[in-house]
């Protein structure tokens, strides 16, 4: 009886110092799908209170049993260097009441288009070079912090050179600048400091994206754009049962040409910019998970000058920003919903709804299903349908479209598309194989004619000679990877992309076998 007594008085002790420690975690967990998968299984249990709905979730507000960098490594390992590689941070202090943590990042890629030899004139071999560092530090219980930094040079596929050609920016990370004729040469850095003063409330000041919903996209918020300065109050009720997150952020606002100010005495055009309130309330209902979002984004610049600050941006209340300005001023408001409902301990389906201007039925909206350890532990489905209606996150002006830094705020293809997404992950111990599918139409418009298909334009409709260009989009991912190192998702992978585009000439069609080794923190969105 003593003993085990004994036992449950440790039992007890170690879920308390989990708890403790659990609670002294005041860092997001990093926005990576492979990272969250494991977040998104511990979310999906029917007694699991975890507001996954809004990304990135704090590391004291989720259940880490199992996380990508919070994981338990029994093996055992005979040597420092293999210590390091296999299982620990490269640097890592622990005081009685803080821990820091250091960790190099890189991502080294070479690859070859077997489908396109019109690419370049002298070579059709791409390579990605990145490195960078991300550190990690705890102090106290309330305390948290983290930053990144990464430098990248890269020869990429065509499609995607075509496409940053374009735009000047790669998805999800900065602007670019082309190096010796067509290597991509760029920079980007994130970063925050997160203080919860209380359990229920968490303040972060720092440089990042969120994603809202529980999807691979999201038609509400992503984080395809790259990442801005904000300020965020997040708000959790004693029960979990309720969080309310509230950001205020500058942008860079525009797209394509019509994101620079005059030029004025500078060398440089400076770059337009505007603020934006975003709001987003989590309602946990056992299960059913509600998630009611609201953006609104400031004009701050208009052709007078710099506008008188408006104190709306300051305003935290959802609803209030769209109620006072409605859908048709010049601000830009976007409200919407976004829903999971739990079917069993392992699987849910998800969906949105988001608006941009509900009197003309401009819409988008997203069904999916997500099931984890199916037919076997590890082996993970899902299946997306995505939805925006023509117009549908357009605005004038179009310094004020749903867009940051020239890339969508919400779904990458911008607006007026339909998509199927699949994937399927599968683990076999450190082995991890991935199939990935995109079939999606999206439209878009021919010169001299706006039928709602490009965010550069205003949301003003004027007819062509002919219709809209209707693109089909087909790729597929295929890769193989060997997980080295779960705190920073360091893998040794091997894999095919297939991209193909009609109608598009031959140099946007893609047959890219590639190799690599990285570590991933963030998402790319290459699959457009």
């Amino acid at each position: 009886m003593s003993s085990m007594i004994h036992v449950r008085y440790l039992a007890v002790l170690c879920f308390s110092a989990a708890v403790l420690f659990a609670r002294a975690q005041q860092n997001d967990i990093p926005l990576q799908r492979d990272v969250y998968i494991d977040v998104e299984r511990n979310a999906a249990k029917r007694e699991a209170r975890v507001h996954s709905g809004m990304k990135p979730v704090l590391e004291s507000r989720a259940d880490l049993t199992n996380v990508m960098g919070h994981r338990v490594d029994s093996t055992k390992y005979y040597y420092g260097v293999t210590e390091k590689i296999f299982r620990d941070h490269l640097m890592e202090v622990k005081g009685e009441d803080f821990r820091l943590t250091a960790d190099i990042l890189f991502d080294l890629q070479y690859g070859d288009d077997l489908g396109n030899s019109t690419a370049y004139s002298d070579t059709n071999i791409y390579y990605n070079n990145g490195r960078g560092f991300w550190v990690t530090g705890n102090l106290g219980s309330k305390i948290s912090f983290q930053t990144m930094f990464h430098e990248t040079q890269m020869i990429v596929p065509q499609y995607l050179f075509e496409y940053v050609q374009e735009i000047g920016v790669i998805p999800g990370q900065g602007r670019t600048k082309l190096s010796k004729k067509r290597i991509y040469d760029y920079a980007w850095s994130r970063g925050n400091v997160s203080y919860s003063p209380a359990r229920w409330l968490n303040i972060q000041f720092g440089q990042g994206a969120h994603f809202v919903g529980h999807g691979y996209r999201s038609v509400l918020l992503s984080d395809n754009a790259n990442g801005t300065p904000y300020l965020e109050f997040s708000l959790l009720s004693t029960n979990r049962r309720f969080q309310y997150t509230t950001w205020w952020t500058k942008m860079q606002g525009g797209v394509f040409n019509a994101d620079r100010l005059p030029t004025g005495q500078s060398s440089e055009s400076l770059f337009y910019w505007m603020r934006g309130r975003f709001n987003h309330l989590s309602m946990d209902l056992g299960r059913l998970q509600v998630g009611l979002f609201e953006s609104t984004l400031f004009e701050n610049i208009d052709s007078t000058g710099v506008k008188s600050f408006d104190a709306l941006e300051l305003n935290p209340l959802i609803g209030v920003n769209s109620a006072v300005r409605g859908f048709g001023g010049r601000e830009k408001s976007l409200i919407g919903i976004d829903l999971r409902v739990k079917i069993t301990e392992k699987g849910y389906i998800y969906g949105q709804f988001a608006t941009d201007d509900p009197g003309t039925q401009r819409f988008a909206y997203q069904i999916g299903a997500r099931w984890f350890d199916l037919l076997r532990k590890d082996l993970h489905v899902q299946l997306e349908y995505n939805v925006a209606q023509p117009f549908m996150y357009m605005h004038n002006p179009t310094q004020l479209s749903y867009a940051q830094a020239r890339l969508p705020l919400a779904h990458p293809l911008g607006t007026s598309f339909n998509e199927v997404v699949a994937i399927v992950d599968a683990g076999f111990g450190r082995f991890i194989a991935q199939g990935k599918l995109v079939m999606g139409t999206f439209d878009r418009d021919p010169v001299g004619a706006n039928y709602g298909g490009n965010l550069g334009k205003p949301d003003t409709y004027s007819e062509g000679l002919a219709g809209p260009i209707r693109n089909h989009l087909f790729y597929y991912d295929v890769n193989v990877n060997y997980l080295l190192n779960h705190n920073t998702n360091l893998r040794i992978l091997a894999g095919m992309q297939r991209r193909s585009l009609d109608p598009g000439p031959d140099e946007v069609q893609s047959t890219y076998l590639y190799i690599g080794i990285r570590t991933s923190l963030f998402n790319r969105y290459y699959d457009l």
